[in-house]
């Protein structure tokens, strides 16, 4: 693979919503792709790991989850954006940004754009919405 991917929840409005943001104003190399239309053998990812966090694999196949995989989408982006993907680095400011992250993600139904489904795992959203409905 020569191209980095950046995978985010496609069935969450709120993650779909940032990932919309990524795309129009961040100048990323990567695919922005929702888990649900990636190949994840193919990155080397599980149903498990996307569903716990937006996850980043480069192009040596390397992955990182949550706050990391935001702070190398934004070390990709250039240099204006890589101010704040090497800040997201630094130890104070990354031990932070993990319970940021875990709360964030576990509270993005409520956020602007969030919807109820958000909040649910992929088992009980594919119950729910059945996609041969």
């Amino acid at each position: 693979m020569t191209t980095p991917t950046f995978v985010y929840d496609g069935d969450c409005s709120f993650c779909t919503t940032c990932a919309e943001f990524i795309e129009t104003r961040i100048p990323t190399h990567a695919r922005v792709i929702p888990w649900q239309f990636a190949d994840l053998d193919a990155l080397g990812l599980t149903v498990e790991q996307c569903e716990e966090a937006v996850q980043w694999v480069g192009p040596d196949g390397t992955t990182a989850a949550g706050p990391d995989a935001i702070a190398l989408m934004l070390n990709d982006a250039g240099r204006g954006w890589q101010l704040a993907g090497g800040a997201m680095q630094l130890g104070p400011i990354r031990l932070a940004a993990w319970p940021a992250y875990r709360w964030i993600s576990g509270h993005r139904h409520l956020l602007p754009g969030g919807t109820a489904a958000c909040s649910l795992p992929q088992a009980q959203r594919d119950l729910l919405y059945p996609k041969d409905a």
